[in-house]
């Protein structure tokens, strides 16, 4: 089975290359984060044409998420309690549990959306209460967090700033701790394997990315491969985000 996450920033801005993408990368299961685009007026058509059910949630501002699968789309939800923006989006796609997440960004360590950032991360964290570690279950998306030193170009430019602080970290790490792994970076796939470069600066061309784009599995799922799509970040009007592929496997 392949999977995929992709911040797309703005389905209709990005649907001319998520389309193609579709055909020629054949995910099974694609989670899509800032959708900008109210549910209603999700593109179904053209993405149930390539085989998918789609499941999207947004109020058509700066949020918004969705998951595409070949597989079904079973017990779906779009809501995480307590946090009425469209951030969440999950169901059970054949025989694995998918959650999509567009973490919040924080903005600054003083601001109060940091902490509505870091409260939205313990509301993903109490919501796998419901669930069993043992079971194939994966969250991916646009966490907003670099889980390491390096994964960000230079942790000096990053003094000061949110997506690097301890507390986002540990976050992050709770949902590993609950029982989850890290498999979005696989070792021989390059040296920074980044997922977000910002457009001004030159900063793709020059490497300057982060790596905040997560696909986290329990240990059922087994990975076969994975890499970041560096292509799908090239061309005319890209996202900033480049997706993450992920091949696996499922012990049931």
């Amino acid at each position: 089975m392949r999977i995929a996450t992709w911040n797309v920033n703005s389905i209709g801005a990005r649907l001319l290359r998520l389309l193609p993408w579709l055909e020629e990368t054949a995910p099974d299961i694609v989670a899509l984060q800032e959708t900008k685009c109210a549910a209603g007026a999700f593109p179904n058509l053209p993405i149930e044409a390539l085989g998918y059910e789609v499941l999207a949630a947004g109020d058509g501002r700066w949020n918004g998420v969705a998951i595409l699968s070949k597989l079904g789309v079973m017990d779906p939800v779009t809501d995480l309690p307590g946090h009425p923006e469209a951030r969440l989006a999950a169901a059970q796609c054949g025989p694995l549990h998918v959650t999509s997440v567009y973490v919040p960004n924080g903005r600054t360590p003083d601001d109060p959306h940091y902490i509505y950032k870091l409260d939205w991360l313990a509301s993903l964290r109490t919501r796998l209460a419901g669930f069993d570690p043992t079971q194939p279950l994966v969250i991916m998306g646009d966490f907003n967090v670099a889980p390491a030193d390096d994964d960000v170009w230079d942790i000096r430019a990053f003094a000061g700033s949110t997506h690097v602080t301890p507390a986002e970290r540990a976050g992050v790490r709770a949902l590993v701790d609950w029982g989850l792994k890290d498999v979005s970076a696989r070792p021989g796939k390059g040296e920074h394997p980044f997922t977000y470069w910002d457009y001004r600066a030159g900063m793709f061309h020059k490497d300057l990315g982060m790596r905040i784009d997560l696909v986290l599995a329990t240990d059922s799922v087994t990975v076969i491969d994975a890499y970041v799509d560096r292509q799908a970040r090239k061309g005319k009007l890209p996202s900033d985000h480049a997706p993450v592929v992920v091949d696996i496997d499922i012990d049931i």
